[in-house]
């Protein structure tokens, strides 16, 4: 790769991290019945792998376990039409570990579990196959392909 598209591919990803960094809530589409089916999550990541916590008897981790692939749409916080966001598309895995449930818990969450060793609780990891970086300048969008 020609060293400006490696300069390009950086910036977009720190673009697209900063969204990332700003923005903890968003939606999850899941494929229900050959149909999206959204709905409002909290969203961490490390990087640009994405986890958000759920209850093990959902629809999400049904749908999850029957069709992988999800869409997320994360980072536009009503300030203005020109507010960037984050399109992603990736595959979602259900994780019930220990050290990664306690590394997303927070106070807030108590509404929902007891803690975080609550056996109803686990994280959808999604590993994103691509983010359509939005509103940002001139050439949006732009695409980052994991």
């Amino acid at each position: 790769m020609p060293i400006k598209e490696l300069i390009f591919v950086k910036d977009l990803k720190e673009k697209v991290l900063n969204v990332l960094d700003d923005s903890k809530y968003g939606t999850l589409a899941t494929v229900k019945n050959n149909k999206p089916h959204s709905r409002y999550m909290t969203f961490h990541h490390e990087g640009l792998t994405m986890y958000t916590p759920t209850d093990k008897d959902t629809h999400k981790t049904e749908e999850i376990d029957a069709n992988p692939n999800v869409h997320i749409l994360l980072g536009y916080d009503g300030d203005g039409l020109g507010d960037a966001y984050v399109e992603v598309e990736g595959t979602a895995a259900i994780k019930d570990d220990p050290e990664l449930k306690k590394k997303i818990w927070n106070k807030h969450m108590e509404k929902w579990f007891k803690g975080p060793d609550d056996p109803d609780y686990i994280v959808l990891e999604i590993q994103p196959t691509l983010f359509r970086l939005m509103n940002s300048g001139s050439e949006s969008p732009q695409v980052l392909e994991v």
